[in-house]
């Protein structure tokens, strides 16, 4: 468990600026004593009690709500007051100096960033994927990003990992307690089925992964490149993306010199598509320049959109961009100005791209929904919890303990001791996307990057 200061600890817990509410948040052990000077009455716990808030010579700075939650039923665990009062900056600042002057005898202070939802955290009134979410909800962009947070801080996403992370018990309780007792070793693959156990782990390891990684884009956004030669349409697909002219478009190839940047939401999820040169080869320095930012943009992408002329569908990509570069990357190929041609083109995505206009807006909602598709989201989907990139690597690395177990079970009885070591390994994974084993340095990173109050 990771070792935290208990000193009690203040901090304003709405947001900066001025409001028609501000909030102080107060959690430590015993701060009955503090109430009771601060309010001048012995606060009821989970009792809104409205009074005046006054500085230790009775002079008032507030009126508002105070409400008391005694251990352990509060968010921390700990006894939390809450003070509501006007949200001025200065009304909220004197009442905070009022607290801390009044806490001194008991060693208040001022939180850290996150300090209460760690606190929480550790007092085991949230698991890790709980916390993270209380910050996740708070920096939603969009609405399905709030519902699926929320999903997340209800405790849908910890109860997926918790039962797989029961199921990994159960068969290394099987295992390591073979090995205590190895008279007993004799068929045990056989007879516990461990081997379609293993297989069936595989199977939901897989499924969770799956979704996982789908609902990290609704945290993390998705990076759109629209990249490809000259004239081909680039800036006007980013306008008719965007319904407005945010990039200059022209019958000059080589208009667009440096990356142009916008921010979209896909069905919920929030998207930054870039505008980039036209991949060409020139001896305009300057275009060279933009060019080099064109590969750079490449390289940082989730989703490249290899824009082409659908007059002459030959693509440039590949002869700027190493295979290195492309590897693992989601290439939608786009075959722009189709209003261009003379007979009429089935604008529908097909298998080796999307058929568009810039101009006209045909087959734009295809395009969406080919991007979507891309990234394994139907649309209308609804995330079951949000999700951050390293419980994607906890459970890509759970997995691959998982395969090696599975071929351990292969090698019947001889390999038992590597078997448990593969299972204690995968629990150890999935066991960090919740806290139950964790690294005091991951905690200190997760928590730092919440806000003061939090």
């Amino acid at each position: 468990m990771l070792p935290y200061d208990t000193a009690p600890i203040a901090a304003i817990a709405t947001a900066p600026g001025r409001g028609s509410i501000g909030v102080i948040r107060i959690s430590g052990q015993n701060l009955s004593s503090l109430a009771l000077s601060l309010l001048k009455i012995k606060p009821t716990p989970r009792h809104a009690h409205y009074l005046p808030f006054t500085d230790e010579t009775g002079e008032l700075i507030d009126s508002g709500i105070a409400i008391f939650f005694n251990a352990p039923n509060s968010y921390t665990g700990e006894d939390v007051l809450e003070l509501q009062g006007h949200g001025g900056t200065a009304v909220m600042q004197a009442l905070l100096s009022n607290v801390i002057k009044r806490g001194k005898e008991i060693g208040l202070r001022l939180a850290e960033p996150g300090e209460f939802s760690l606190r929480a955290f550790i007092n085991n009134k949230i698991d890790l994927v709980q916390a993270e979410a209380v910050a996740d909800l708070i920096n939603a962009s969009s609405a399905e990003a709030a519902h699926a947070a929320a999903l997340s801080l209800s405790g849908h996403f910890s109860t997926e990992i918790n039962a797989l992370a029961d199921e990994i018990v159960a068969l290394r309780t099987l295992v390591e307690a073979t090995l205590d007792f190895p008279e007993e070793e004799i068929e045990f693959i056989e007879k516990h089925q461990v081997k379609p156990r293993i297989g069936f782990l595989v199977q939901k390891f897989e499924s969770l992964l799956s979704t996982t990684k789908r609902s990290v884009y609704l945290s993390e956004g998705l990076r759109v490149v629209l990249a490809g030669e000259p004239n081909v349409g680039k800036s006007s697909l980013m306008n008719a993306l965007f319904d407005e002219n945010i990039a200059i478009v022209s019958d000059i190839a080589g208009t667009t010199r440096d990356s142009i940047k916008g921010h979209l939401q896909l069905d919920g999820i929030p998207i930054t598509v870039t505008d980039t040169a036209g991949l060409r080869f020139t001896n305009d320095e300057i275009e060279k320049l933009g060019i080099e930012r064109t590969l750079v943009a490449i390289e940082s992408s989730n989703v490249i959109l290899d824009i082409v002329d659908i007059r002459q569908p030959a693509s440039i990509l590949k002869s700027f961009s190493s295979s290195i570069l492309l590897t693992n990357k989601n290439i939608i190929t786009v075959f722009n100005k189709i209003d261009l041609l003379e007979t009429n083109v089935d604008h529908s995505s097909t298998n080796i791209g999307v058929n568009v206009s810039a101009v006209t807006g045909e087959g734009l909602s295809e395009l969406r929904k080919a991007i979507l598709k891309l990234i394994g989201r139907q649309l209308g989907e609804r995330s079951p919890w949000l999700a951050r990139k390293r419980h994607v690597l906890a459970i890509e690395q759970g997995l691959d303990h998982l395969h090696q177990a599975y071929f351990f079970a292969c090698e019947d009885d001889r390999a038992l001791d590597l078997l448990a070591e593969e299972l204690r390994l995968c629990h150890d994974q999935i066991g960090t996307i919740t806290g139950h084993m964790n690294a005091d340095v991951l905690l200190g990173h997760i928590f730092s990057s919440f806000c003061i109050g939090k």
